[in-house]
């Protein structure tokens, strides 16, 4: 079955992503942060990681950059509505890091669906 990594610090976020994925059909791991997110990863690799940008402990730009050196090929989703600095500012940053997609929060379900459908059906994203 394949398996999804959510990484987000807000547990309301992280349920409505983990609902419409598993409706779809998809296995989905969570994790609080980062730091969670690379430990989780170690253990059973995703498929597909979606992780917000702003977050405690280990940040998704960070996250992004160490799954990156683990595992060069892993697909990325990276979602952020912003903090302090605007999101796009944020998602443009991870898209040069190596999140294959990017989406602001927030967005329809329909379309984070789409783009995990997309990295599995070419075996990467983009």
């Amino acid at each position: 079955m394949t398996t999804i990594l959510i990484v987000d610090d807000q547990d309301a976020v992280r349920m409505v992503l983990r609902d419409a994925l598993e409706q779809e059909g998809f296995h989905v791991q969570e994790a609080r942060n980062g730091a969670e997110a690379i430990l989780m990863y170690r253990e059973n690799p995703a498929d597909v990681i979606v992780t917000d940008i702003i977050m405690p402990d280990k940040e998704g730009i960070e996250t992004i950059i160490e799954l990156r050196e683990l595992a060069p090929d892993v697909k990325i989703i990276a979602i952020s509505g912003g903090g302090r600095i605007r999101a796009n500012d944020f998602l443009d940053m991870a898209k040069k890091l190596g999140a294959a997609h990017i989406l602001r929060k927030p967005f329809r379900m329909k379309e984070l669906v789409d783009l995990v459908r997309s990295c599995l059906a070419k075996g990467h994203c983009g």
